[in-house]
């Protein structure tokens, strides 16, 4: 028996009309594509194959179904061979495991027990007294008794017994809930609570519509505001989005997919009738949530808010889809607007006039950075080239790209030839220097008129050391992935004369999370030599300021949490961030020139009288760092 989530990635990644057109000649009319009927054997186009819908059928025999019942017929082949073909088509393996017909899946109990848990929540909205306040909350956001029910809104209790016992009662022991994520132990006394207490609860599901955790909302102040379930066998954060369950066959007919911030954002839009939509579990898009919604359309919307935070979402976002393929584009909403405020104060039909608004997300970056001066002048241009670089390089369509490079040569009055060389360049070479350039204008030189958030920097990581690029932002991948890097030596690691400038930095950003970014425009964590301070800088990076510090520590693995809360018990003031900064730019100066010195020795002639000048030139680079101005101190 082949599992059903396998059997589903099969069917999804696969397009209809292509696998069908192997047998059928098939013309395309309209949206979808017409030929004769290989059941009845018609010669008139009455047979339809709609890659929208997935579906397939004939107006004369009335044959309809979907591409594996199609193979099941025309070839006929059993439901498992079929769809071992189909997987072989669109590159996925398939393995027939026939003892999962009598063995029951291990998650089957995790399922079992969060189904449970969210008819218990659903029921506990609509206790009198129990659910008031929650209801008064949803009825405020105009959401009514039938939205619940459609979206099996529910309501956590504050009295964690009457989850604990309605639980029970159903044969469900403690361990099996803790698994689950719906219990919590208190490393006080070891006591049993729920994970979840006078919380609005929001059930997510996964592709295939099973339980696989929660979210809740706080009523209140309560902190934080919004909870999810922790990692289990089940739920992996990265992996799931909000809504798609119900939102893959709206998006196979509308071909497009609608991604907003939160769980009222994509509710407020599927009861505006738009029900291609979902929401990640978190800020930005990973990679394997941008993987799921090209499987069922190729354009994505962005909707997210319009504050700063909202446009750095945006671009990580946006970068991790064009490096899927997909066809990107940003809706702008007015400032102070979301997606449930806009369509509750405008209807559905003004957030449909904006989706033709829509703008592409390349074209966002060029009109920012060109509204925010960066093309005034040729020293700003190059840095905006190099702002915008990155989104190119990480564009996976072929034509998209080409249309990019053509953007950005208008933009910048370049050649495009010469635009398309820098881009296939995956990072600039050793020697240019661009971004110690980019550090001395941060420091010396007044930001363009009305500077905001640039756009993302993010590119695919290069294989050598990396430097931080300045307002890269962190996408929150894998480690040792993020915005665009600069090529450098790997120096050794860290001595332990060196962890105090690292250690001092660490201790500022647990104290002041807004420092975590402004350090990153400068240094990102593979520029920490010692591992665990650098491991526990990407994960602070990797959550962003608006994650509670304590829930980017119950993510982390025990020993980065425990540093964690040593730096912060550490009684005495940290170090001046400034002078930090500045010592880990004379270090990886240093790591830079001893790269070069390694590589005059290897050299002669030309070559390596570029190399001196190069080297020369970083040595009055560092001499600056030393003595800014002929008045600075020594950092040693």
């Amino acid at each position: 028996m082949i599992p059903d989530d396998v059997v589903e990635r099969v069917r999804a990644a696969a397009d209809i009309a292509q696998v069908i057109g192997e047998y059928v000649p098939l013309k395309r009319v309209g949206t979808d594509h017409r030929g004769a009927c290989p059941f009845h054997g018609g010669k008139n186009p009455n047979f339809s194959v709609s890659s929208k819908r997935g579906q397939y059928h004939c107006f004369v025999c009335h044959e309809s179904g979907d591409v594996i019942s199609f193979l099941r017929k025309r070839l006929s082949l059993d439901f498992t061979s079929a769809v071992k073909l189909l997987g072989d088509k669109v590159g996925i393996e398939v393995i027939d495991a026939p003892t999962r017909a009598h063995a029951p899946d291990p998650n089957e109990s995790n399922w079992e027990v969060l189904a449970h848990a969210s008819a218990f929540f659903q029921a506990q909205l609509r206790e009198p007294d129990i659910g008031r306040d929650a209801r008064t909350y949803l009825e405020g956001r105009a959401l009514d008794d039938e939205a619940w029910s459609r979206f099996g809104i529910g309501f956590a209790p504050r009295d964690g017994q009457l989850l604990i016992k309605h639980l029970a009662t159903l044969g469900f022991d403690q361990e099996r809930a803790r698994e689950a994520g719906l219990l919590v132990v208190r490393e006080e006394d070891g006591s049993v609570r729920p994970r979840f207490r006078g919380r609005v609860m929001f059930p997510i599901v996964d592709e295939l519509g099973r339980h696989v955790a929660f979210g809740g909302r706080a009523l209140g102040d309560d902190t934080p505001k919004y909870l999810n379930s922790p990692e289990s066998a089940v739920f992996h954060k990265r992996k799931v989005l909000y809504g798609l369950h119900t939102a893959r066959q709206a998006a196979r007919r509308a071909s497009r997919l609608l991604v907003v911030e939160g769980y009222l954002d994509a509710i407020r839009v599927a009861l505006g009738g738009m029900e291609e939509v979902v929401a990640p579990l978190g800020t930005a898009l990973t990679e394997e949530q941008a993987a799921l919604l090209v499987r069922y359309a190729g354009e994505v919307f962005l909707l997210y808010d319009s504050d700063e935070a909202g446009l750095k979402a945006t671009f990580r976002s946006g970068l991790e889809l064009l490096r899927h393929g997909a066809a990107v584009r940003v809706v702008s909403l007015p400032r102070g607007e979301d997606p449930d405020t806009f369509v509750r104060h405008n209807g559905a039909a003004a957030l449909e006039a904006a989706l033709h608004e829509a703008v592409d997300l390349f074209d966002l970056q060029v009109e920012l950075l060109a509204r925010k001066g960066w093309f005034a002048d040729l020293h700003h241009r190059r840095r905006a080239v190099d702002k915008l670089l990155p989104t190119v390089r990480a564009t996976k369509d072929p034509i998209t790209r080409d249309l990019y490079i053509a953007r950005l040569a208008e933009a910048a009055s370049l050649d495009k030839a010469l635009v398309l060389r820098e881009a296939d360049e995956p990072t600039p070479p050793l020697g240019r220097g661009r971004a110690i350039a980019i550090r001395e204008s941060n420091r010396s030189e007044p930001r363009p008129p009305d500077e905001g958030p640039p756009p993302e920097d993010d590119a695919p990581a290069a294989p050598a050391r990396r430097e931080w690029v300045p307002k890269g932002q962190w996408k929150g991948k894998s480690r040792g992935q993020g915005p665009e890097w600069l090529a450098t030596p790997a120096p050794p690691r860290a001595a332990s004369n060196e962890e105090p400038i690292e250690r001092e930095l660490l201790r500022v950003m647990l104290r002041d999370r807004v420092w975590v970014e402004r350090v990153a425009e400068r240094h990102g964590p593979q520029a920490f030599r010692h591992a665990e301070y650098g491991a526990l800088f990407e994960a602070l990076l990797a959550h962003g300021p608006e994650v509670e510090l304590g829930e980017v520590l119950r993510d982390v693995e025990t020993p980065l949490a425990e540093l964690a809360e040593r730096l912060l018990g550490m009684a005495e003031a940290p170090a001046d961030v400034a002078w930090s900064l500045m010592k880990l730019d004379r270090r990886e100066l240093e790591a830079r020139m001893a790269a070069l010195q390694r590589q005059i020795a290897e050299t002669e002639g030309e070559e390596q009288r570029a190399l001196m000048i190069e080297k020369d030139r970083l040595a009055r680079e560092r001499q600056s760092l030393l003595h800014p101005g002929g008045k600075g101190r020594n950092p040693k």
